[in-house]
């Protein structure tokens, strides 16, 4: 569900829930109130980071306090605090929070995100019930933006979440036609014939085992006509809305979380759908290669050889290493824009995840200034990743006999990096980065912010990334 967010200069009448957050002492922030801090003590409340308390009022309704620890708080501590009123007032539709002399948006986004749930196929989806947050004392303009990111993480989590079968790469395509278009930003959506006349070999190829054709979208957003663009930025994101692995097929077990191997499209799509509304400075085009990724009859073999947009010859050892082969082409067509720079997430290896765990993206690159926007966009954003390195070493790795490069590793380990440099062989001298967002793209349980399930990861960073681009 959506909440509406706005603010205040006073308490409006009539809420269901006053929400304060406090540093240790206790020591409440963002208001004075001699009387609640003196009821804290009592209760041994000292404020510390993620302590939370729910205190009647004499008059109706609840006091729900968070703490922060820190006197000086923060974006995420803010952020988190904010998810964690939003889960302490799960129940009541109205809440203020005293947000005077604290930056109020990351308080707004983190109650926006947490008071998420997909409950599109449940008889009772036990959705929150809160409807609106009201930030007494705090800024307009940041509560607003709060707004605008929330609703696009939203959108990026509903595209995961979507069963399979009710996502096909045609569906997809049209719903993203719908939802961008519906904004303002430009969608072209490119289908099986015209991917084999722009020589796609890499989507083809994925695509050739499933009974769905496959799509490439591509978006285009370009700044407002009175604003002279101060570069362009390309983003790709994988799109395979079905990962059975191929004929390389992956165990039952192995096929459950599926569903979701188009969280690298998603949050491109929904990183695309708040540019309108926050207006940045530079012309942004995206492309996302969207197929399944199935063992029928036409399914590419192992040991087949594919040519790549780009005129590259891949020999694909392993048919489950797919995503960077839609990538591939992907990056190609990003390339042929002439970007200042270009950025791709993908969940792309379990690599990854064995080397930083569930909660961190990788981050690869070849250009430092590049990586260094990001890192700083996902740490204001409070998405952690984690630099990692393209050995040159390894790029042998990824030699053929037969073709120009093959689609895995003839070696063992740092699957995540060869991974990376397969990538870094399509998009020349072009700037780049890379996000492996395999870990971190979905969560087993509620953190923070992000519920279960699909996170939407990797949609505040590139709006961060894109909104403050100079």
């Amino acid at each position: 569900m959506t909440v509406a967010l706005s603010v205040a200069e006073t308490i409006p009448d009539g809420v269901e829930v006053i929400a304060f957050l406090v540093a240790t002492g206790p020591t409440l922030l963002g208001a004075d109130d001699a009387e609640l801090t003196a009821v804290l003590e009592n209760l041994n409340f000292d404020g510390s980071a993620g302590s939370t308390a729910t205190i009647p009022r004499p008059e109706g309704g609840v006091v729900v306090v968070a703490g922060v620890g820190v006197s000086e708080p923060e974006a995420d501590d803010l952020r988190r605090a904010g998810a964690a009123i939003a889960r302490q007032a799960w129940k009541r539709p109205s809440i203020a929070v005293m947000t005077a002399g604290l930056d109020a948006g990351p308080i707004a986004e983190g109650m926006a995100l947490a008071a998420y749930r997909f409950g599109k196929y449940l008889a009772d989806p036990k959705a929150p019930q809160i409807e609106s947050a009201t930030f007494v004392g705090g800024d307009e303009a940041a509560v607003a933006r709060a707004g605008v990111i929330a609703a696009a993480v939203h959108l990026a989590r509903d595209l995961v979440n979507e069963p399979a079968g009710g996502k096909s790469p045609k569906a997809f395509a049209e719903l993203t036609a719908e939802v961008l278009g519906g904004v303002g930003v430009r969608v072209e959506i490119i289908d099986e014939v015209e991917a084999a006349n722009l020589s796609l070999g890499g989507l083809l190829g994925v695509a050739a085992g499933s009974d769905e054709p496959p799509r490439l979208v591509k978006m285009t957003y370009t700044p407002p006509a009175d604003v002279e663009p101060t570069a362009t930025v390309a983003l790709v994101g994988k799109g395979i809305t079905f990962d059975s692995g191929g004929l390389s097929l992956k165990t039952a077990d192995g096929m459950m979380t599926m569903k979701t191997d188009m969280s690298g499209g998603a949050a491109v799509i929904a990183a695309m759908s708040a540019l309108p509304a926050l207006a940045p400075p530079v012309k942004v085009v995206a492309y996302v290669p969207m197929t399944e990724n199935m063992p029928g009859g036409h399914a590419t073999k192992p040991g087949d050889v594919l040519k790549i947009r780009n005129g590259t010859t891949v020999e694909v050892l392993n048919t489950d290493a797919e995503g960077r082969l839609v990538l591939a082409d992907g990056l190609s067509l990003a390339v042929e824009d002439e970007p200042d720079a270009i950025v791709d997430l993908a969940t792309l290896t379990g690599a990854c995840i064995v080397a930083l765990g569930s909660k961190i993206a990788g981050l690869m690159g070849n250009d430092d200034t590049l990586i260094a926007r990001i890192q700083s966009a996902a740490d204001a954003a409070g998405e952690p990743v984690w630099h990692l390195p393209l050995p040159s070493a390894y790029r042998k790795l990824i030699d053929s006999d037969v073709a120009d490069i093959k689609n895995i590793s003839g070696g063992k380990g740092g699957g995540a990096l060869t991974a990376g440099l397969f990538l870094q062989e399509f998009v020349g001298e072009v700037p780049w980065a890379h996000l492996d967002i395999a870990g971190p793209a979905r969560g087993d349980e509620d953190d923070g912010p992000n519920p279960k399930g699909g996170t939407g990861f990797g949609v505040r960073t590139l709006v961060e990334l894109l909104t403050t681009w100079s």
